[in-house]
């Protein structure tokens, strides 16, 4: 698991994010089918089917609908994509973005893609639910733990690091009667339906499932249940404060349990890995537009085309000045007269080399001799000796 949730965005409260694997065929038809029923009954405004490269293997899938009495307007996308663990079917991915922090209490935008309940026809139409990651695993359903130890810390291992969806993990404290076998997510609002993985551990399970948790730094009461910590999970997170001491497998409504789901499911939490690229092809490449979107859209264009015409003339202008102060530059140093270059020394002729060493030989010559400078000092020369 991460270390730290300061490394991820957070997940604005105002969107809402799943993704699943549907096992069965024509993944893209059954889209189209209930999209077309969903519009025909109401519950959608319009959808759409964006265009993709013909060589590309991804179908995408807008919906548009309201909730809280048409005062909010929610968009939704579905991209779906070929799976590329050795499981059969289609992975998709779907973000939606309400217009306000997301209602619990709104519709579950999968089931405007997906068929729900008795809506889904032959051939697995409502095989959708699987979770890419882990083999075997669904939404809306009990998924039993493993018997064997080491598949079982597997299975919570992997699901813990998809957080796409919240993993609650329940123990039997008895084996349970026909009501208790039924999956306590149908108790959820229906905007947490669609998004909580329920694990069943069995009575005699009740230690291994512990030492399954360990890593995860969980413990879960016996006969109680335990959400899984997120991943990352944020700072000073503590898995006891998400804990259940008794769940009663009676087909009561499990309210502590409810409340603990929803509290847990507000909790700032990091963006999924996938969810920001999914959120960015919504908002930047959305086509399922009204008129007035498309009038604002285009507004918005013609405001930076302005901007950037406007910026453009400016860079214009500073070029243009900055061009004739060079022109003028150039110009006046054309028209300033050139300076007087200093005569440059030319070196002596190889002949006045040759003069100026003889004269040099001749100078002592010029001088009066020694002893004739010295009788013009003393005033003549000595007498001489008589014969």
């Amino acid at each position: 698991m991460s270390n730290s949730a300061a490394d991820h965005a957070a997940l604005p409260q105002s969107v809402w994010p799943a993704r699943g694997r549907h096992t069965g065929p024509d993944s893209e038809e059954v889209i189209r089918r209930i999209l077309r029923l969903r519009k025909e009954t109401g519950a959608l405004d319009d959808f759409a089917e964006p265009a993709v490269p013909e060589d590309s293997d991804r179908r995408v899938f807008e919906a548009r609908w309201r909730v809280d009495d048409g005062a909010v307007t929610v968009r939704a996308r579905l991209t779906l994509v070929a799976h590329e663990g050795r499981q059969a079917g289609r992975e998709w991915q779907l973000v939606a973005e309400a217009e306000r922090p997301w209602d619990d209490g709104w519709p579950s935008p999968a089931t405007m893609f997906w068929p729900d309940g008795d809506e889904a026809g032959d051939g697995g139409e409502a095989a959708w639910d699987y979770l890419p990651a882990v083999a075997g695993v669904r939404l809306r359903t009990v998924n039993p733990l493993p018997a064997d130890d080491k598949d079982m810390r597997r299975v919570l291992r992997d699901a813990a690091k998809d957080a796409w969806c919240v993993n609650l993990v329940v123990h039997e404290a008895m084996t349970p009667d026909t009501l208790g076998r039924l999956p306590l997510v149908r108790r959820l609002p229906p905007g947490l339906a669609h998004r909580v993985v329920e694990h069943r551990a069995a009575p005699e399970q009740f230690r291994a499932v512990n030492w399954a948790l360990r890593d995860l730094g969980a413990e879960i009461p016996r006969g109680g249940a335990i959400l899984l910590p997120p991943d990352p999970a944020p700072s000073g997170y503590d898995p006891q404060e998400y804990a259940v001491r008794s769940v009663f497998l009676d087909g009561s409504e499990p309210t502590e349990l409810i409340a603990l789901l929803v509290r847990f499911a507000a909790l700032p939490r990091p963006a999924p890995q996938g969810t920001e690229e999914a959120l960015s092809d919504l908002r930047d490449n959305w086509t399922l537009m009204t008129l007035e979107e498309q009038l604002d859209r285009e507004r918005k264009l013609v405001a930076q085309y302005s901007e950037a015409l406007e910026a453009m003339t400016r860079s214009r202008d500073l070029y243009r000045e900055s061009a004739e102060r060079a022109h003028e530059a150039l110009a006046a140093l054309r028209d300033s007269p050139a300076p007087v270059a200093a005569p440059v020394p030319q070196p002596a002729s190889p002949f006045q080399q040759l003069t100026r060493a003889f004269k040099g030989l001749r100078a002592p010559r010029e001088n009066p001799a020694p002893a004739a400078a010295a009788e013009e000092e003393t005033g003549g020369t000595e007498p001489r000796p008589d014969r």
